[in-house]
């Protein structure tokens, strides 16, 4: 792969050579690698907070169009998790949910502007962000199996057991990817257990719909929704993202800055026109690689989808989401998190490292604001640990 040279100014975001883009059928298929994560997040907080359906599919789709294009890897755009969750859950409104996004992008900026990011980057060691991995795959795991592939019964079973069979069985194909025939077996489930959904019938051009945040909504939603977010985003859509990248894309050299400044833009520009706060992650990253994608081709792609559900189905967004049958979303979902797990191997020989990564890994998943108290705590350990070390070396 060509290595990025950078221009002396803001070579961090606008790298003077930069690699190519490719659309074939692997990046068609990565495409399809963070579906398990998205959608259910989408379908959940648009349908909670009553927002409108055409902003919310185009302005997603369009962050992850100028990330592809801007990353030229396979960098995901995914919806604020702990924020989702939150809205899901108390049924928050729409302006606090805009105000939210503003607020976290406007708190990204100044850290990314102060070199705060940068500074956690070096400090935090890389056996506790392979325990945010752990966590967050672990995590991911259990909505796979303990929720989307139950969801339809019988049926539901069926399918993901097929479409688990045939992700076996193609998993890192790159001439027949696993994800194209397993979107064509769910899309084939959906028509015949579903019918369309009415989906034709919601057929029709939309733009999305220009929203004006207010600062009440701005402080609400930095109390409510941002605060809870911002540790889960330094742990897992910053550091865990970076080190993705630095695995699967070593001669990219991407830094933690870049990841920063281009999360708070998409936070600061998402609310004016409706969009859902967004951030990247690990394991959208992981699901992409996972299924083909090697560019920023199947990021731009996967954007492609969401912009045009948007502008010609957006007003039937309840309907565009029976297009997605959960089972299959599961078994996506699963390979996900399969994949992000999998980078815990290389702590797995360290005595002294892979007990931190568990512990994180467990801390992450089990307890609330688990990230931010594994990253704490993990951090911690690192240091005493390797203190002790140096006072007995043959401890």
């Amino acid at each position: 792969m060509q290595q990025e040279s950078t221009t002396s100014v803001g070579a961090d975001v606008f790298p003077a050579a930069r690699p190519t883009i490719r659309f074939d059928r692997n990046e068609l298929a990565g495409a399809f690698g963070d579906m398990g994560t998205d959608v259910p997040l989408l379908i959940g907080v648009a349908l909670a907070a009553g927002l409108d359906g055409t902003s919310v599919l185009v302005m997603f789709g369009v962050m992850q169009l100028l990330t592809g294009l801007v990353y030229r890897m396979p960098m995901p755009v995914q919806p604020l998790k702990a924020m989702a969750a939150i809205v899901i859950a108390q049924q928050a409104s729409a302006a606090t949910l805009y105000g939210a996004g503003l607020a976290i992008g406007f708190v990204m900026l100044v850290l990314t502007a102060t070199g705060l990011l940068d500074w956690l980057g070096r400090v935090v060691p890389k056996c506790v962000v392979r325990g945010i991995q752990l966590g967050l795959g672990l995590q991911l795991a259990s909505v796979a199996l303990g929720k989307f592939i139950q969801a339809d019964g019988i049926s539901g079973y069926a399918l993901a057991a097929a479409a688990f069979v045939i992700t076996i069985l193609l998993i890192g194909n790159r001439r027949f990817p696993a994800a194209l025939p397993v979107v064509l077996l769910g899309l084939v489930y959906s028509v015949i257990f579903h019918g369309d959904g009415g989906l034709a019938r919601s057929f029709g051009f939309h733009l999305p719909r220009l929203h004006v945040p207010q600062p009440a909504d701005i402080v609400a939603g930095f109390l409510v929704l941002a605060l809870p977010q911002i540790p889960l985003s330094l742990g897992n859509s910053i550091l865990a993202t970076r080190q993705l990248a630095e695995d699967l894309f070593p001669d990219r050299r991407l830094t933690i800055r870049k990841i920063g400044l281009t999360y708070a833009l998409m936070n600061l520009v998402n609310p004016w026109f409706g969009g859902v706060p967004t951030c990247h992650g690990a394991g959208g990253m992981a699901g992409h690689y996972a299924f083909g994608g090697r560019t920023g081709g199947s990021v731009i792609l996967y954007g492609l989808i969401f912009v045009s559900l948007g502008l010609f189905f957006g007003a039937g967004f309840d309907h565009v989401a029976g297009a997605f049958p959960l089972p299959m979303l599961g078994v996506v979902l699963l390979f996900e998190a399969l994949a992000l797990i999998w980078f815990v191997r290389d702590t797995a020989l360290s005595r002294s490292e892979f007990p931190v990564t568990v512990l994180v890994g467990l801390l992450a998943v089990g307890l609330p604001y688990g990230y931010v108290i594994g990253l704490v705590v993990g951090t911690a350990l690192f240091y005493v640990g390797a203190g002790a070390r140096l006072v007995s070396p043959d401890a």
